[in-house]
């Protein structure tokens, strides 16, 4: 599978690059920024053999089988669309898009096609996260109460793109993302949003955010996400039945949690490789093989559903395409 990447993302080398060097199927084979000086540079780095001046360009070069996005949150859905429209599978960075309207036009666009279309959460590759949900289908847990999700760290950096609402900016949309997905993916289903409340950076840029949710087995939910508050950096999860809870900390590398239930306390470990390294494996085996994936355009919709509802029950504006 031969893959370009859309800009020079920082995120790039930690999930695509470095991956690909252990992955015999693929291949990072282009580079593309607004800044062609930039993705020379990029591609001199990190031993990739073309370059192209612009992403219409690299989204059109015929030797790319797939495209892999990390455009900042607003461009998402804009070139995952041009991506399947010049007939390339997409692995596309989270969130999805801007706003779930924005995921349902990708979705339905995506499903009319015979590409793959994969988001990147890529903790949901990992065993760890297949060994969660595991337990809690066995029942050990019992019946579920609650299932929490903090994801908190520190941008002090206010230029960041991050803070920039034209640009789909905000804490919820950036790591809190993952927290959304999370609860949802534990809880069993997708929650109905109870009530929000968002501390501000400008007008509609949330650095923290906290949304209580309801779930349709009457368990609760909790996300809180910051990315500039008093919260120390932390990543972490919990689940919370009547017979017991499971911990997951801290969730990066995402390779270890504790169980306390009726059958004792233990600590479940999976050390090795890396969750991005299961994510391109997952994909390419998709592309190459058709092989399903988890994170589909469908769950993409799911997961920007509760993003929207927990910005409007927090009395903020939607994220808008840029």
């Amino acid at each position: 599978m031969r893959i370009g990447i859309l800009g020079a993302a920082r995120i790039a080398p930690s999930a695509l690059i470095k991956p690909a060097r252990e992955n015999s199927e693929v291949v990072v084979a282009a580079v593309a920024a607004r800044d062609v000086s930039r993705a020379q540079a990029f591609a001199t780095k990190h031993g990739i053999p073309r370059v192209h001046n612009s992403y219409e360009a690299l989204i059109d070069d015929p030797d790319l089988d797939a495209i892999y996005n990390p455009l900042p949150n607003g461009l998402h859905g804009r070139w995952t669309r041009a991506a399947l429209d010049a007939g390339k599978h997409v692995l596309c960075e989270k969130p999805f898009t801007a706003n779930a309207a924005e995921a349902r036009e990708v979705a339905e666009l995506a499903a009319k096609s015979d590409r793959v279309v994969m988001e990147a959460f890529h903790y949901r590759y990992h065993p760890c996260a297949s060994r969660v949900e595991e337990i809690i289908a066995s029942g050990e847990l019992g019946k579920l109460e609650r299932v929490e999700a903090h994801w908190c760290f520190w941008m002090p950096k206010f230029s960041d793109i991050r803070y920039n609402y034209a640009l789909g900016g905000g804490a919820l949309m950036d790591l809190g993302c993952y927290a959304v997905d999370i609860v949802r993916r534990f809880g069993g289903s997708t929650p109905e949003v109870v009530a929000a409340q968002a501390k501000l950076h400008g007008p509609q840029v949330d650095r923290a955010m906290t949304a209580h949710l309801r779930f349709a087995g009457g368990h609760s939910g909790r996300v809180h996400c910051s990315m500039w508050s008093t919260d120390l950096p932390r990543l972490t999860a919990k689940v919370v039945g009547d017979r017991g809870e499971l911990r997951l900390h801290p969730l990066l590398p995402f390779q270890r949690f504790s169980v306390r239930s009726t059958s004792g306390k233990r600590v479940e470990n999976f050390p090795g490789r890396s969750t991005y390294a299961y994510q391109l494996e997952a994909f390419a085996a998709a592309v190459l093989r058709g092989e399903p994936v988890k994170t589909t355009p469908q769950e993409a919709v799911e997961n920007m559903t509760v993003i929207d509802a927990i910005y409007r029950a927090a009395g903020l504006a939607l994220r808008e395409p840029a």
